[in-house]
This record gives C-alpha cells, structure tokens and sequence, in this order.
C-alpha cells in the first residue's frame, strides 16, 4: 500500500515539472528573455552568464573583422604608394644614367674641360669683385643709417615719441611764455646787477639745497637771457620731476635735449624722461627710452637702472 501510494506521488510531481517547465512562473521569474531577469536558478544564472559572454565575444569579433579589414584597406594603399615611389626611383635612375651620359659626351676632352673650367673662374671673379662693389655701399648705407638713427636718438625726434609729447611741448611753450611774462620785471631788477655766471651760480645753490622756487626763477631768467640754455633747461627739468610734474619735466628735458645733446648730463636726463613717461602711464615711450639708454650706455649704473625697469615692465 505505501508502495503504491510512493509511485502514485512520484509520477504525479513528475507530470507537473515537465507541464510547467517552459512556463516558470506567470510574472516572468526565470525567464532568460527578460532584460532583468530574476528568479533564476544556478543553471539559468550560469547560463545566462554565458548567454552575456557569448554576445561579448561575438562583438569583440565584429570588432576585430572591420579592424583587420580597415588595416587591409591600409596596407593596399600603401602598396599602391610602394608601387608609385618605385617607378619614380626607376625613372630618376634612367635621368641620372643619362645626364651623366650627357656630361661625359659633354666633356669628352680635357681642353674643352679646362676652357670651361677657366670660363666658370672668370666669372666667378667678377662676380666677387661685384659682390665686394655692393658690399661695400651697404656698409656705407648701413654707416649713414647708424648715423641718422644715432642723431634721432639724440634729439628724440622720433614719430611716435613726438605724437606722444607735442602735448607736453605745447603746455612748455605755454608755460614758459607765462613765466617769463610774470617775473621779467622782478628778474630785471633782483639780476641784472649781477652777471649771468654769478645768477648760474646762486641757482644752483639754491637747487642743491632744495630751494626749488629761487632756482626755477633763476634759471627762467638765465634762458631768457640766452646763457647756457640747454643746461638751464634741464635743471629746471630735474626740479619739475622731483616736483612730480612729470610732463613738465619731459618738456624741459625735450627742449635741453635739442639744444645741446652731448651735455655731460644726457644719461641722467634721458633715464628721468624715461621714468617721467612711465609714471604718466606712457609705458610705451618709456620702454623705448630705457632700452635706448641701455644701448647708448652699456655697463653703467644708468643702463643697470634702466634693464631693471625693463624687467619689471614684462
């Protein structure tokens, strides 16, 4: 009897696994299909483990076959360029055989050799003595050229430094047109009965000992009296910078500059246009002075100043 009832049991759950072993469950648990599936069983979990491996591998095959087909593509151009380059190579080869041929037919005796050879000699020769012609004036332009750059440097003359301070030149001209008219009465009678060299003497006195006003009078009344002009210019230039009236100093300097500019005083006076300029915010003129100064005076304390002020202008 329990035998029977055992077999009746086993075939019954035997009926129902094979029934509803395509359809695991009615939500979908265990259906490989699923992009989630869930519900699985270690088999299904291992096969769809290598269902995933599977479709890598078939990917990465892809892959492979448009990359060895792209490289195949490469390698039949560059045959065809192998092919090309060594026609060419062939062909060069046959227009060297026959320039050389040429040369030889061309130079079949050693007379013909040494007329040419004596042709090619001569010509060379003029062609140096030519060379050295020409040579020859380009140094001279080259001379005149330092020249007339060295003169422009001296006078500041140059087309960018003049738009930049013909401001500065007109508020000179107005100024000392109105010093001269306020105090001509007062200089005529505070100088006149003492010579212009003892006048230049007291101005500086007064300069060194910082009496600013005395001295700008003093030598206001030395330029209108025509002695040693350039120097009183920039002396009443030197008071106007320590003054900080930068663009009244540029004025003076300028003027001095023109009148006299092999003065002793010439560095001084260009590195504190310089710093006149740069302290107006005119960086770009100011640039050009200080490497202007380095130039003209190299291994000095002035051009040591003026690189130290390029560098911090970078």
């Amino acid at each position: 009897m329990k035998d029977r009832l055992l077999v009746l049991f086993l075939t019954s759950f035997l009926f129902n696994f094979v029934l509803y072993a395509d359809e695991p469950s009615a939500f979908g648990a265990g259906d490989l299909n699923n992009p989630s599936p869930y519900g699985l069983t270690q088999e299904e979990e291992i096969l769809l483990q290598n269902k995933k491996n599977l479709k890598k591998i078939t990917v990465k095959s892809n892959d492979q076959s448009n990359e060895l087909e792209s490289l195949r593509d490469r390698i039949d151009g560059l045959q065809g360029i192998i092919e090309s380059l060594s026609r060419k190579a062939h062909k060069n080869n046959l227009e060297l055989k026959n320039l050389d041929q040429q040369n030889n037919e061309r130079l079949i005796s050693s007379s013909e050799f040494e007329k040419r050879l004596l042709e090619v000699s001569t010509s060379n020769a003029e062609l140096i003595k030519k060379n050295e012609a020409e040579i020859k004036s380009l140094k001279l332009i080259i001379s005149e050229l330092s020249a007339l750059i060295d003169n422009i440097n001296k006078n500041y003359v140059s087309k960018d430094e003049f738009n930049s301070l013909v401001n500065d030149v007109n508020s000179f001209k107005q100024l000392v047109a109105k010093e001269l008219k306020g105090s001509m009465q007062k200089q005529a009678s505070s100088y006149s009965s003492k010579s212009n060299a003892e006048v230049a003497k007291e101005a500086r006195e007064h300069y060194d000992k910082k009496r600013y006003t005395e001295a700008i009078d003093m030598y206001t009344y030395l330029i209108e009296k025509n002695y040693k002009p350039a120097r009183a210019h920039y002396m009443i230039g030197e008071m106007k910078y320590y003054r900080k009236d930068y663009s009244e100093a540029i004025a003076y300097f300028k003027k001095s500059a023109k009148l006299y500019s092999k003065a002793n005083y010439m560095p001084t006076l260009m590195l504190h246009t310089a710093f006149s300029m740069k302290y107006n915010n005119d960086n770009k003129n100011a640039k050009s002075f200080f490497e202007a100064i380095v130039k003209k005076y190299p291994n000095t304390k002035f051009s040591d100043e003026a690189n130290k002020q390029l560098e911090l202008m970078k």
